[in-house]
């Protein structure tokens, strides 16, 4: 597959997406986040392109590196077109130093196969939350207060959270995976919604809904929100849904990193 190829399938799969989301449809725009929860580390064409292929992949390598694990692809399999870049080392001009760049010369398409598509040795399986955020209760607001926002609980409160730019109230009585998601929505807000642009409501919040199914997916709660609620959007807009979609990205690699 050449480079072209892959950028067919990105657009064949935004003009799908597109489509879907103006008949009020949210289960396409959920699969693309559920494959971002797994993924969350690709860049988002790649995110696409897997989503695109192979919408049920856990766990994608390359032929080589899967025989690294003491895996082998299984014959007849077919692999997952993803854009890889393309590096080569610049020795530094300096001969006293030991040093090269790594620059990027580009991307081609490679191949990568789910674990799925493997067979061979056993592979360490993470542990999942499965509906209790445990201790990731606990990072997540570790993470929250290091960025110098505020968070404060009130019993009496009208709704479950609100950010209010440098201070997120959360409700009290919140189960452990309300609070964990009410927070992740809440901080998705004070991260992308408190600037002088302003916002479409929906889209607002629609970003901080799919943040907060991103990351609680990501860590393995039943993340079923309500983010099918806020769908009806964009209006066929395709620049503003990937710019929508990449800030939705950005934001759930940032606060996964920061539960790490």
């Amino acid at each position: 597959m050449k480079k072209n190829k892959a950028r067919e399938i990105i657009e064949k799969a935004l003009d799908s997406l597109v489509e879907s989301l103006e008949k009020g449809q949210s289960e396409v725009l959920k699969s693309y986040l559920e494959t971002m929860s797994r993924f969350h580390n690709y860049s988002l064409r790649n995110i696409m392109l897997i989503a695109m292929q192979r919408p049920e992949a856990t766990r994608v390598a390359g032929f080589h590196a899967w025989r690294k694990l003491g895996r082998y692809v299984n014959k007849g399999e077919k692999g997952i077109a993803i854009v890889a870049p393309m590096i080569y080392k610049k020795e530094c001009e300096d001969e006293r130093s030991e040093t090269s760049d790594n620059t990027i010369n580009g991307y081609k398409v490679v191949y990568v196969f789910d674990v799925k598509q493997t067979d061979g040795h056993e592979l360490a399986i993470p542990s999942q939350v499965q509906g209790d955020p445990m201790d990731y209760v606990t990072k997540l607001d570790n993470f929250i207060l290091s960025d110098g926002i505020v968070l404060e609980y009130k019993s009496s409160f009208e709704y479950d959270g609100l950010s209010l730019g440098g201070k997120i109230i959360i409700r009290k009585g919140l189960t452990p995976a309300e609070d964990f998601s009410v927070k992740v929505h809440e901080l998705a807000h004070e991260f992308l919604h408190h600037s002088p642009q302003r916002y479409n409501k929906t889209i607002v919040e629609t970003e901080a809904e799919a943040v907060a199914f991103v990351v609680s997916s990501a860590i393995g709660l039943d993340a079923n929100t309500a983010f099918s609620d806020y769908i009806q959007m964009y209006k066929g807009d395709k620049e503003t849904l990937m710019n929508s979609i990449q800030r939705i990205k950005e934001v759930s690699g940032r606060i996964l990193e920061g539960l790490g």
